[in-house]
């Protein structure tokens, strides 16, 4: 399977999206220019986060695409989760500005002007922001983007706010309750806020390395469908994300009497068969233990010289097995999924 990051790509969709940005700012500067509605202005304030945000997304990009160096052995990767990080902490700003500037117009009301001008060009910038924000997602999403995928999320926030703000503006020009300009920044403000957290929290979990229980299961099922009879445990597996790539850890516990070089050459097998099925750039780091009597009960290995107990049922591996310390053992893999997952 081809696993080859198309960085090239990234980087064209991130101008894309940061020229579109700088456009759809100036066109919301000139609604609010002839409204001088709140609404208009938290949209536009959205929008020079979104421009900046992207400039550093771009940086990112561009970081990420640097091979492994002396430095960096793990490569650049976990500037993503930096930069997604860094967005979401200016989305989430930009959307407490919006509340407390929209609070402060409750009690500072102002006449509107030329809303149906307003409604047409706010329209048009939220329909640009959602067919882009699509766009990258999906781009994002294949080719393994968490900078790309965070920016067409939040393209795509922008978007659906963006229905709102123009349902309200229609809302003030046929019934003519001015208030419910405020009102409305003050809901897309909370929007905006939530939206920030989210991206927040998420680029946290991948910097602190939280578990992707989703890489996880992929793991799992690709080792189950190939599984060889020598492989006969594994366990302690732990996945780290570095950007769009992934480094594995595990145990795979091995007949004890083989020699070092068939061991190795079954490590390689392990390695070179995830690089074959992965659909990321991924690495192996495989520690190899040597079996114990206490294995024999679910060791399918025929024939085996060491063994001393009879077989009696393997492992099946899954998500809650593969993660714990230990090795497995007949008798103790009982309760291991509820233990662990519960």
């Amino acid at each position: 399977m081809d696993n080859k990051i198309d960085f090239n790509k990234n980087l064209s969709v991130q101008i894309i999206a940061v020229s579109v940005s700088v456009l759809l700012l100036l066109v919301k500067l000139v609604a609010y220019y002839y409204t001088s509605s709140m609404s208009i202005l938290t949209d536009a304030l959205e929008s020079i986060v979104n421009v900046v945000a992207g400039v550093f997304s771009f940086y990112s990009l561009f970081l990420v695409s640097f091979p492994k160096d002396k430095n960096h052995p793990y490569g650049h990767g976990k500037i993503e989760f930096i930069a997604s990080g860094i967005e979401g902490a200016m989305i989430g700003f930009a959307g407490l500005a919006m509340i407390v500037k929209s609070i402060h117009g409750f009690f500072n009301p102002h006449e509107l002007e030329s809303l149906d001008l307003g409604l047409a060009l706010i329209l048009f910038t939220g329909m640009v922001n959602y067919f882009l924000g699509r766009y990258m997602v999906k781009q994002g999403e294949s080719n393994h983007s968490v900078t790309l995928i965070a920016s067409g999320k939040h393209l795509k926030s922008d978007a659906y706010s963006t229905v709102g703000l123009v349902l309200g503006l229609a809302a003030i020009m046929l019934t003519g309750y001015e208030f419910l300009d405020n009102a409305m920044a003050i809901v897309f403000g909370l929007i905006i806020l939530v939206t920030g957290v989210k991206i927040v929290r998420k680029s946290i979990a991948g910097i602190m390395d939280e578990a992707d229980y989703k890489e996880v299961e992929k793991v799992v099922e690709m080792l189950s469908k190939h599984r060889r009879d020598e492989w006969i445990d594994v366990h302690n597996l732990r996945i780290i994300k570095y950007g769009p790539a992934l480094h594995v850890d595990c145990h795979v516990t091995l007949p004890r009497y083989y020699e070092l070089e068939k061991a190795h050459d079954l490590v390689d097998s392990i390695e070179k068969l995830a690089g074959e099925e992965s659909e990321v750039p991924i690495e192996f780091f495989i520690h190899a233990d040597p079996c114990l009597p206490s294995a024999c009960e679910i060791c399918r290995v025929k024939d085996c010289p060491a063994r001393q107990f009879e077989f009696k049922e393997a492992v099946e591996w899954n998500l809650a097995n593969v993660m714990q310390v230990n090795r497995h053992e007949y008798q103790k893999n009982i309760g291991v999924e509820e233990e662990l997952v519960g």
